[in-house]
């Protein structure tokens, strides 16, 4: 079982693979879309390698939901995240820190969950057996 320094070392790798950067853009905080460039179809290619990687299945949706509220009301209102919204973000993504969006939940912010430490967060409670 590879503990979470051999983690992290795998998803950078992988992200710089994915994204085509380099080594020095990937830290923890960094944010795909924001700071590594990713795109929605880079998604499937990473959630395939990470899978490949780490010899786990990932569900569809599991790392990275998508559009999780789709307009529902009850989760989002005049463009932020309703309270409601929020504990249905932290029942699916328990592996994610929501302390700064819970801080401006506008919709536009979720994007910025998706970090290179949630990743890892992530594969780490599946290899531990957590999700």
């Amino acid at each position: 079982m590879p503990n979470r320094d051999e983690i992290y070392a795998k998803v950078s790798s992988t992200l710089q693979e994915a994204l085509n950067v380099d080594e020095e853009e990937v830290k923890p905080e960094s944010t795909l879309q924001g700071d590594l460039g990713a795109e929605s179809i880079d998604f499937l290619d990473i959630v395939f390698r990470l899978e490949r990687e780490f010899g786990i299945k990932i569900p569809r949706g599991e790392l990275f939901p998508e559009s999780i509220f789709q307009g529902d009301p009850d989760f989002v209102q005049n463009g932020k995240v309703t309270d409601k919204g929020i504990a249905e973000l932290k029942t699916r993504m328990p592996f994610a820190d929501l302390s700064k969006f819970e801080q401006n939940p506008e919709v536009a912010g979720i994007s910025d969950l998706f970090t290179v430490e949630m990743i890892t967060n992530y594969i780490q409670g599946k290899l531990d057996g957590k999700n």
